[in-house]
């Protein structure tokens, strides 16, 4: 590799500093992210953080439930349609 930062250097040169960039950056946010579960662990409200994550989560799979269930499903809607124009050329 070469030492000058204007030098582009060849494929394997590139490939090889995109993969130590990246590594770079995938260490430190795993670093960051240990970090912040530690820090999370030596709270005395852990448990009750645990819980309220665990229906916040629940609520918003709820939210997405619903909104999904209120509209008919697509093939629903096209059988719908279908049968609808079979009944009127049959009439």
């Amino acid at each position: 590799m070469t030492g000058q930062h204007g030098d582009r250097g060849g494929l394997e040169e590139q490939a090889v500093a995109l993969a130590a960039g990246l590594a770079d950056l995938a260490f430190g946010t795993l670093g960051s992210a240990v970090g912040a579960v530690r820090a999370l662990l030596r709270r005395p409200d852990t448990a009750e953080l645990a819980a309220q994550a665990g229906q916040d989560l629940m609520a918003r799979g709820r939210l997405v439930l619903d909104r999904h269930a209120a509209a008919p499903a697509h093939l629903e809607v096209l059988a719908r349609h279908a049968l609808a124009r079979r009944a009127g050329d049959d009439a």
